[in-house]
């Protein structure tokens, strides 16, 4: 059976998208990959918090999910907003990468406690560096990972700061100058995982196809906590959310928070739980955070990034 995967362009994008492509060859189905732009690969120049946090990667290829021009889309799990427009779902996730946030730099130099400029779009990111660094400078960088080190190269800062899986996908180990410590630096909701949406339309046919060939369960059941702390907090790409759950045995254990643009407050908790109470812990986690001030952040935040 033929699968036709939707994925936008980029060369991270399109690593993901093969990487798709291979697990469903290897299990035995046909699969062709087409290409689709999308607002965020199009607009370079804003940062994602003015563009608007949802869909800015995903909107035109959910239209082609919805029309069946495509039966799957692969994404980054770290660029899925946190509710999906009505009609579509996720429905595999595949084996996380490791989900550190690096700095990536040709000078092998770089030194956190000097008063260095970091490249970076992500509000999480600058919110933390504010937190911990604040003596670190930051400046907006857009694009995909060769158009941002190219920045970076003619002198827009001194590094940019990324995840882990993209830079070590697109090869670029060699620039990594750090590892970012996850007690400081918890990741976004997903990242270092590819996810597979689908439209109510496909076939139960093609997706059990899809989730045979494509979902990892351990990495599924974390980011099934992950994604229902995301959705309670009403968290997009704008908002400097996190959290990671890890699994121990048959339990799962989360840490999640919020921090505010200054930097200034950050609320963070952590819970374990049986795995099979994922979605459950996430929720749980949301409240304690906007019980303890986060709602307040969150609000603020909101009021900024709508001015």
């Amino acid at each position: 059976m033929k699968i036709k995967i939707g994925t936008r362009g980029s060369k991270l994008a399109l690593w993901q998208a093969y990487f798709v492509q291979e697990k469903l060859v290897k299990a035995g189905h046909e699969a062709e990959i087409i290409t689709i732009d999308t607002k965020g690969d199009k607009i370079l120049d804003v940062a994602i918090s003015k563009i608007g946090s949802k869909g800015v990667f995903t909107e035109e290829i959910e239209e082609q999910l919805a029309s069946g021009a495509i039966d799957i889309a692969v994404h980054s799990a770290k660029d899925m907003q946190s509710k999906l427009p009505e009609g579509f779902e996720l429905i595999a996730f595949s084996e996380r990468e490791k989900v550190n946030d690096v700095i990536v730099s040709s000078n092998t130099k770089i030194d956190l406690k000097q008063p260095i400029t970091l490249g970076t779009s992500s509000t999480r990111r600058i919110a933390t560096l504010k937190h911990f660094y604040p003596h670190i400078k930051t400046v907006d960088i857009r694009g995909n990972l060769q158009t941002r080190i190219r920045k970076m190269e003619e002198g827009l800062c001194d590094a940019i700061l990324l995840a882990y899986a993209g830079v070590h996908r697109m090869e670029y180990d060699d620039k990594i100058v750090h590892s970012l410590s996850i007690s400081e630096f918890v990741p976004a909701v997903g990242q270092g995982a590819i996810a597979i949406e689908a439209h109510e339309q496909l076939s139960g046919e093609k997706k059990q196809i899809v989730k045979y060939a494509i979902n990892h369960k351990n990495t599924a059941d974390c980011l099934t906590a992950e994604r229902a702390y995301l959705k309670y907090m009403d968290g997009g790409c704008s908002i400097p959310v996190f959290g990671l759950a890890t699994l121990q045995g048959n339990s799962i254990e989360m840490e999640a928070g919020i921090i505010s643009l200054d930097g200034k407050t950050r609320i963070s908790f952590k819970l374990t739980d049986d795995v099979s109470q994922a979605e459950n812990l996430g929720i749980l986690l949301a409240k304690q955070v906007l019980n303890a001030g986060g709602d307040k952040i969150l609000k603020e935040i909101k009021q900024q990034l709508n001015k």
